[in-house]
């Protein structure tokens, strides 16, 4: 692996998404709109908002970039652009950090747009730092993009890799604490909800609303949503397949 090569993929990748303005309001605009029409819809319902937009926050970019990062990379696998990249001294690894660091940058926008719309625009209240809201939005914003990068190695479409959404996505969502409190689940499920890296990441949002500081068991939340993500990029380097046959 080779930082210059990492770099030169990033800056490929970021010059194609500056010519796509659907890709780049899908990652911006989207998050926005959706946690503001939540705040409206239960605007009649005092104190709700507060108690899930937080978690929310976390789960919306982590839906939007897995789905973004996925169809991105098939298509250029399917293009035979990823053949063509990958026939040159380019390593499986410079290519998948690459693309990390290049939707990261854009996670790292999406997620200070959407906690300074919801935390000072729609007045969500927290007690903990700003900035740790910042982080761990970035963090789940990131495993979305890593995630998807390794998925769509096994996609053979675009519409196949739309499909691992409601596989991977929804029984996180199910489990990981913001429907249902984790420890009062049945002894099956709370085991399942404890290997998903949603649950780490609702866990230290809800943390984080609630306390003034972050605490050791948030750092620990978010080393795990860390380790989450560098494991699906070394997997997704592994499992990385120069085209669609």
């Amino acid at each position: 692996m080779s930082a210059r090569r990492t770099l030169a993929t990033a800056r490929r990748v970021l010059a194609q998404l500056r010519h796509d303005p659907r890709t780049i309001g899908l990652m911006l605009v989207v998050p926005v709109v959706l946690i503001s029409l939540l705040k409206w819809v239960l605007d009649a319902s005092p104190g709700v908002f507060d108690s899930v937009g937080l978690s929310l926050l976390g789960i919306f970019p982590f839906v939007l970039m897995f789905l973004v990062t996925s169809v991105a990379t098939l298509r250029e696998r399917k293009s035979g652009t990823l053949e063509r990249l990958l026939a040159m001294p380019l390593g499986k690894a410079d290519l998948v950090f690459g693309y990390q660091i290049a939707f990261g940058s854009f996670a790292l926008v999406q997620a200070a747009l959407a906690t300074a719309v919801t935390v000072w625009g729609l007045g969500l209240d927290v007690a903990g730092p700003k900035w740790a809201v910042v982080l761990v939005a970035v963090l789940v914003a990131e495993l979305g993009t890593a995630t998807g990068l390794f998925l769509s190695a096994f996609a053979e479409s675009e519409f196949q890799a739309v499909q691992f959404m409601p596989a991977i996505v929804l029984p996180q969502f199910l489990l990981c604490g913001l429907l249902a409190d984790r420890q009062s689940m049945a002894t099956p499920l709370r085991l399942l909800s404890d290997v998903l890296p949603l649950s780490y990441a609702v866990d230290a949002m809800q943390r984080i609303s609630v306390q003034p500081t972050v605490s050791r068991a948030t750092w620990l939340d978010l080393a795990v949503v860390l380790s989450f993500v560098v494991a699906s990029l070394l997997l997704g380097a592994v499992t990385l397949r120069r085209r669609t046959d």
